[in-house]
């Protein structure tokens, strides 16, 4: 699966190879996989900033007690909504948006959120710089060098 998540393109034949079965067996894996919705889908990894989309924040919310499935209809509906969550804790929701520029994500929140009803009140942490943790870089575990 960390292939996968790595590079979701990567043929049969290259995720074989590389954990040492046929490409029948990683591909009767990958499928069993999907079939038992493990993998619920290939995508792509976007570089918000560089699509446009440079302002990004999580927003928590406190909701009305029972209306999450309300709300997570509304949240669905936001434009930029890229992560919706219900939690425990102080706050019931955790809502990561990614907009253009500080002025729409302001909209969005004084605007779009806050006159949901069953919000009873919001809080924005704005995303100074991210790291995805999913990029590839270097294989995990040792390196096996020849001497």
């Amino acid at each position: 699966m960390r292939l996968l998540q790595a590079d979701g393109r990567a043929s049969i034949r290259s995720v074989a190879e590389q954990v040492h079965v046929s490409r029948a067996n990683a591909y009767a894996r990958i499928n069993r996989l999907i079939d038992d919705g493990v993998i619920r889908g290939f995508t792509a990894r976007v570089n918000h900033e560089r699509a446009g989309q440079g302002a990004s924040a999580y927003i928590t919310l406190k909701i009305v007690q029972n209306s999450w499935r309300t709300v997570r209809e509304k949240l669905r509906e936001l434009p930029g909504a890229a992560h919706i969550a219900l939690v425990s804790g102080d706050f019931d929701v955790l809502l990561l948006v990614h907009t253009p520029d500080n002025r729409t994500l302001r909209e969005l929140v004084l605007t779009r959120l806050q006159s949901i009803p069953e919000v009873l009140s919001t809080r924005t942490l704005l995303v100074f710089e991210e790291t995805d943790l999913l990029a590839p870089g270097p294989p995990a575990g040792p390196t096996v060098t020849e001497d």
